[in-house]
C-alpha cells in the first residue's frame, strides 16, 4: 500500500565556503505549463446560459465582481462551473461600445469548485490586446520586468466563446494569493489593486473614480475606497499606516516599505517608457502587497502600453522620448515619487537601477529577434482574429515604427531607440560608478575588488523575507583581515555567524557622483553564503517499493546520505535510515451451501477470490478465498479427487479433530500444504 516517497529537494554539489548567486528566475514558471512562451493553446468557453453577454455587461455596469458559470476546456481537459466575469476598463469599453465581443476576460476556476485549477492554476486573466497592434508589448514588457521584481507570466491564447472564434488574447497571471506564494513563499498579507474604481464608458451607474497616488486622506478608510481595491480578508490599517509613514514620517519609510523594490519598478516604467504607471502620466497600474516582515511590496500590472503604447497619441514622440526619468510633480501631488528621488541616496541608487536596465535590458536586436518569435507563432490565429482592431500589416509594421495618423501607436523599435539614445546622454546617469568585481568569501572574511570609491560597504541580512540589509564597512586598510592597504581588495568580516542562519549579501559602492552594486541586480538578486544545514529522518517503506530522495532511488534498507538543495538555494545534507516492512498474504478455504459476503463482495458461485487489504504496518496484506458452494454430502468426493493425500485435520489449538460445520479448522495434506476450511450448514 505504501507508495515511494518523493522528497523535493534538488540536487547540486555541497560548499562549505564561497557563495552562491540567489536566482530569483528560478521562481518562474518551467516551459510546458500554462504561461509556455512557445505555445500558442485553444481556450473554450461554454457558457450555461445562452445570454451571457448581456448578463455580463450589465454587471460589469452594475456589479462588477459577479460572475456567471461556465465550462472550460484547454488540452483535451474540460473544467465545470468556473466563474467568468467581464474585465477591464477602456479595453472593455471601447470594443463593447462598438458592438464588438472581443472584450477581456477573467475566469476563476476556483469560484464554486474548492481547489479547481486549469493547468495548476485557479485563475487566469485574458487581455484582448485592443490597443496593441504587435500582440507583444506586454509580452516583452513581462521578460524585462521579472530580471528586476517579482512580476506576472505572459503569454498568449486563442480564445472560442460558445463555439466562436474570437480571436488571440494576452494571457496575463493573476495578482493572487497563488502568486504570492509563488513569488513570497506566503499569502495571508495585505494586498490591495491600486487603480481606480472609475469607468471609461461614459455610463449611469458606474461607480466613481479615483487616484491611488498614495496621498493622506485621513483616518477613515472608506475615503479610499475609490482609490484602492481590497483583495485580501483585512488590511487597511496596514495601508493607511504605510500612506501616513510616507507622507509625515518620511525618515522611517524603510520600516514601512521595500524601498529598493520600487525604484526597480520605477527604473522599468521609466526606461521602457510605459507611461501608464505611478512616475508615468497615469497613476495606477500597481499592486502593493505586505510581506511578513511589515513592508509592503509594489508589483507592476497591465503592462500593453509600454513602449509608448496608446499613450502616445497626438504627442511629438521626441518630447516622450526626452520624458525625465527623475520627474516626480510637485511635492504632495505623488508623495512616493516626490520623497523617494528628491532624497539623495535614493536617487542615486535609483540612477544606478536605471543604468542597470538601460545596459541589460534594451538590446534591440535580442527584443527584436523575440518579437519576431512570438509573431511568428501567433501570425495565422492574428490573421484569421475577425474582431482585432488592426490589420495584419499592423502587426508586424507597429512592432518596428509607430502607426496611426489621427492617433498614433508607439513602435516597439523606434521607442526604444528614441528612448535609449537620450538616457544614456543624461547627464546624471552618463556619471561614472565605482566598479566591483570579484566578490569572494573566504575563512569568514568578504572581499571584493572595488575602484573609484569613496566608501564600500557589506549589505547583508539573514531575514528569510530577504529584505531588511544591514550596512557593514568595508575597508582597504591593511587591518583586521585585509593583506595589503591601497591594493583596491576591501575586506570585512562576514556578519551573522553562528545564529545558524544563511547570510545573504550584496555589495555596494559610492563615489561622489554615483553608486554601483555587486550584483548590479540586488536587492532582487543577491549572493548567499550558505550554512550546512544537517537534517535527519527515519522513513518505511513496503517490500517491493522504492522512495525517491533528490536524485537518488532506495529500495533496500540502510542508512543513507544525501546532499540537496533547500529553499534558500544552500546545501542541506539529509541523513536518511529507511526500514523495510512486509506484506502478507493470507490462503483460506470455505466450503458453504449458501451464497456469502466476502470482503464487500457477495459471491454467488465457487472459485478462487482475492482481496487487496492494508496489514498492521500500512503494507498490503492480500487475502486469498477458495469458495466450495456445494452440497454438504459431496465435500469429501472433492477432497479425495485432490491430487494430494489428506494425513490429518486440527483445530485451531493444534489437536486432532473430526470435520465439523461451523467450527475453522485446519487440513494438513501430504505435500506440506495446509488449508484452513470453514463449513457452514
Amino acid at each position: 500500500m505504501k507508495k515511494a516517497i518523493l522528497i523535493s529537494f534538488i540536487f547540486c554539489p555541497f560548499f562549505s565556503f564561497g557563495q552562491t548567486l540567489y536566482n530569483p528566475q528560478d521562481l518562474y514558471d518551467s516551459p510546458g505549463g500554462l504561461f509556455d512562451k512557445d505555445s500558442l493553446r485553444d481556450i473554450y468557453v461554454n457558457f450555461q446560459d445562452p445570454n451571457y453577454h448581456n448578463v455580463l455587461v450589465n454587471s460589469f455596469f452594475t456589479s462588477p465582481s459577479s460572475r456567471i458559470p461556465a465550462t472550460i476546456t484547454i488540452s483535451g481537459v474540460s473544467l465545470d462551473s468556473a466563474g467568468v466575469r467581464y474585465k477591464g476598463n477602456s479595453t472593455f469599453c471601447l470594443p463593447n461600445d462598438n458592438g464588438n465581443p472581443k472584450v477581456p476576460f477573467n475566469i476563476d476556476m476556483n469560484y464554486w469548485i474548492s481547489g479547481q485549477k486549469l493547468l495548476d492554476y485557479k485563475k487566469i486573466k485574458l487581455a484582448n490586446a485592443w490597443m496593441d497592434p504587435t500582440f507583444a508589448k506586454e509580452f516583452t514588457a513581462a521578460k524585462i520586468y521579472r530580471k528586476y521584481l517579482p512580476s506576472a507570466e505572459v503569454n498568449l491564447t486563442k480564445l472560442h466563446v460558445q463555439g466562436n472564434y474570437l480571436g488571440v488574447y494576452v494571457n496575463t497571471e493573476s495578482i493572487n494569493k497563488q502568486f504570492l506564494d509563488k513569488h513570497f513563499n506566503e499569502k495571508s498579507g495585505s494586498l490591495f489593486k491600486c487603480d481606480p474604481s472609475g469607468m471609461f464608458c461614459d455610463t449611469a451607474g458606474a461607480p466613481a473614480g479615483g487616484r491611488p497616488d498614495l496621498k493622506w486622506l485621513g483616518i477613515d478608510s472608506t475615503d479610499y475606497y475609490d482609490d484602492y481595491t481590497i483583495k485580501s480578508d483585512n488590511g487597511w490599517g496596514d495601508l493607511l499606516d504605510f500612506i501616513y509613514t510616507l507622507n509625515f514620517n518620511f525618515n522611517e519609510i524603510d520600516s514601512v516599505l521595500n524601498v529598493d523594490r520600487v525604484l526597480w519598478a520605477f527604473a522599468v516604467n521609466s526606461v521602457i517608457s510605459n507611461l501608464d504607471t505611478y512616475n508615468g502620466y497615469y497613476i495606477h497600474n500597481y499592486y502593493l502587497y505586505q510581506t511578513g516582515d511589515g513592508l509592503f511590496q509594489m508589483i507592476p500590472w497591465d503592462l500593453d502600453n509600454s513602449f509608448l503604447g496608446a499613450i502616445l497619441g497626438f504627442t511629438n514622440p521626441t518630447t516622450l522620448y526626452q520624458r525625465d526619468p527623475y520627474y516626480t510633480s510637485t511635492q504632495g501631488d505623488r508623495p512616493l515619487a516626490y520623497n523617494l528621488l528628491n532624497d539623495p541616496f535614493y536617487r542615486k541608487q535609483y540612477t544606478a537601477h536605471l543604468r542597470t536596465v538601460i545596459n541589460e535590458s534594451l538590446d534591440t536586436s535580442i527584443i527584436r529577434g523575440s518579437i519576431n518569435t512570438l509573431q511568428s507563432l501567433a501570425h495565422t490565429a492574428v490573421d484569421s482574429d475577425q474582431y482585432r482592431q488592426y490589420t495584419t500589416s499592423e502587426y508586424y509594421d507597429n512592432a518596428e515604427n509607430h502607426i496611426g495618423f489621427w492617433w498614433r501607436n508607439g513602435g516597439i523599435m523606434e521607442t526604444i531607440d528614441g528612448r535609449k539614445a537620450y538616457l544614456l546622454s543624461h547627464p546624471e546617469i552618463s556619471l561614472i560608478p565605482p566598479t566591483i568585481n570579484n566578490v569572494a568569501v573566504n575563512n569568514s572574511l568578504v572581499t571584493a575588488d572595488v575602484f573609484g570609491s569613496n566608501t564600500v560597504e557589506l549589505m547583508a541580512t539573514e531575514s528569510e523575507y530577504n529584505s531588511k540589509f544591514q550596512s557593514f564597512a568595508m575597508l582597504d586598510d591593511g587591518l583586521n583581515g585585509d593583506v595589503m592597504a591601497g591594493d583596491g581588495i576591501f575586506t570585512t568580516t562576514l556578519p551573522f555567524q553562528g545564529s545558524g542562519n544563511d547570510v545573504k549579501f550584496y555589495i555596494r559602492a559610492e563615489n561622489n557622483d554615483a553608486l554601483m552594486l555587486n550584483p548590479e541586480r540586488a536587492e532582487y538578486e543577491f549572493y548567499i553564503h550558505c550554512v550546512p544545514h544537517i537534517w535527519q529522518q527515519a522513513l518505511s517503506i513496503c517490500d517491493g517499493n522504492s522512495i525517491i530522495i533528490g536524485a537518488n532511488t532506495y529500495s533496500i534498507a540502510g542508512n543513507y546520505t544525501d546532499t540537496l538543495l533547500n529553499s534558500s538555494g544552500c546545501d542541506s545534507i539529509l541523513y536518511t535510515n529507511i526500514a523495510i516492512d512486509y506484506n502478507t498474504t493470507s490462503f483460506d478455504t470455505l466450503i458453504t451451501n449458501t451464497s456469502i459476503v466476502w470482503n464487500g463482495m457477495n459471491l454467488t458461485t465457487s472459485g478462487d477470490y482475492t482481496f487487496l487489504l492494508a496489514n498492521s504496518v500500512n503494507c498490503d496484506s492480500i487475502a486469498h478465498l477458495n469458495l466450495i458452494i456445494e452440497n454438504i454430502s459431496a465435500i469429501f468426493t472433492i477432497s479425495n479427487n485432490k491430487s494430494k493425500t489428506l494425513l490429518k485435520i486440527t483445530n485451531v489449538l493444534g489437536e486432532p479433530t473430526k470435520p465439523t460445520s461451523n467450527t475453522p479448522l485446519f487440513y494438513i495434506y501430504d505435500d506440506g500444504t495446509v488449508e484452513k476450511k470453514l463449513i457452514l450448514e
